[in-house]
């Protein structure tokens, strides 16, 4: 099982960049997906994710600038996020808790990180 995230990048301030994590192989269920970020010298922390039915949670920091959603058939998680502000700069993981057997319990999968830079 392999989460492959992608479209990070450099952007001004008040640009826009849409992040998204596919998962792939072989597996039974997602339950929920997110994203996390990842500062220079801070602790990873959840930016949004979102359960299998829809119910999504911001970070303060945030809402009303980033929309997360997913599309369960591709068994991919988005992240459009408008307004960046230099502060938004981090490396953001991907994250998936799933089951890869509908015996076992589901475990957090992570994706390998994308980098992004909001900077004049």
């Amino acid at each position: 099982v392999q989460l492959q995230a992608c479209g990070g990048g450099l952007v001004q301030p008040g640009g826009s960049l849409r992040l998204s994590c596919a998962v792939s192989g072989r597996i039974f269920s997602i339950n929920a997906m997110g994203w996390y970020r990842q500062a220079p010298g801070k602790q990873r922390e959840l930016v949004a994710d979102i359960t299998s039915d829809g119910r999504i949670n911001y970070s303060d920091s945030v809402k009303g600038r980033f929309t997360i959603s997913r599309d369960n058939a591709k068994n991919t998680v988005y992240l459009q996020m408008n307004s960046l502000k230099p502060e938004d700069t981090a490396v953001y993981y991907c994250n998936a808790d799933l089951k890869i057997k509908f015996w076992q319990n589901s475990y957090a999968y992570w994706g390998q990180g994308t980098q992004v830079t909001v900077s004049s």
